[in-house]
């Protein structure tokens, strides 16, 4: 089961160091990210949410790739590739997968200026070594879909 955990932590660029951490960790192969995004206030107050994943480029290389093959039967690939594109980039734009992006603008929403929230959906970790990487940033569970003594345990190992 996918475990989804909310940081809270001190601006912009900590919960870009924070994303930075998660990445070297599923390099080691210690977390095993299926989503990754931040948000934050900028400076006009209004909540921004940067995400990992850029659903509408996968979906144009994907269609473009069965457009052109496609195209290829009808004796057309250009056409194919071109259509294929568009279909691909369309149906990227409209696919939601991974963290809900509703749950993200609210958070966002609710953060004070100058703080971050950073959310993680991982399909597995190795929690100890996890825990010991993001420490230094301080961060504050905002929110979790642990279970009540998994959160706990998890919010004593950050203040540690």
């Amino acid at each position: 089961m996918a475990q989804l955990i909310v940081l809270g932590v001190a601006d912009r660029d900590t919960a870009e160091r924070a994303l930075d951490i998660a990445s070297d960790l599923g390099k080691q192969e210690l977390l095993r990210l299926e989503d990754a995004a931040y948000a934050y206030k900028d400076d006009k107050g209004r909540p921004r949410i940067h995400q990992t994943v850029n659903l509408t480029g996968y979906g144009a290389a994907g269609g473009a790739l069965w457009g052109t093959l496609i195209g290829m039967l009808f004796l057309n690939p250009i056409l194919g590739l071109v259509v294929g594109a568009g279909t691909g980039a369309i149906a990227g734009k409209l696919s939601d997968v991974g963290i809900d992006d509703d749950m993200i603008r609210q958070i966002g929403s609710e953060l004070e200026k100058d703080r971050a929230a950073v959310f993680l959906l991982a399909d597995d970790a190795t929690i100890d070594r996890v825990v010991d990487a993001f420490k230094p940033l301080h961060p504050t569970i905002i929110q979790t879909n642990l279970s009540k003594d998994s959160e706990r345990e998890l919010v004593e190992a950050l203040r540690s």
